[in-house]
């Protein structure tokens, strides 16, 4: 059983920055695809970027070259630097990793100010 847990939410102005981490724990298995989803109120949980496990990444058009998502594979921890942040990237952001099953963190709550 994989246990993620995020950290690094908060509230930013418009044009700021913050960084999301998301340690796993719980196996000895190497995990797999991690990424970031995002749910807005009233809205889908959606997938903001992805990581394989040899660095390959994906990204949404809309955070292309504004934020960027890294692993460090020996200490099972997932990143999302964020930068240039705005309004409509207010969501709770949600760690998603697969291994063999999919598991999901609790989710922390970003929130940009106008």
């Amino acid at each position: 059983q994989v246990q993620l847990v995020e950290s690094g939410g908060g509230l930013v102005q418009a044009g700021g920055s913050l960084r999301l981490s998301c340690a796993a724990s719980g196996t000895r298995f190497q995990i797999g695809i991690m990424g970031w989803y995002r749910q807005a109120p009233g809205k889908q949980r959606d997938l903001v970027a992805s990581i394989t496990r040899g660095g390959a990444t994906n990204y949404i058009d809309s955070v292309k070259g504004r934020f960027t998502i890294s692993r460090d594979n020996a200490k099972n921890t997932m990143y999302l630097q964020m930068n240039s942040l705005k309004p409509e990237d207010t969501a709770v952001y949600y760690c998603y990793a697969k291994l063999f099953n999919d598991y999901w963190g609790q989710g922390t709550q970003v929130t940009v100010s106008s």
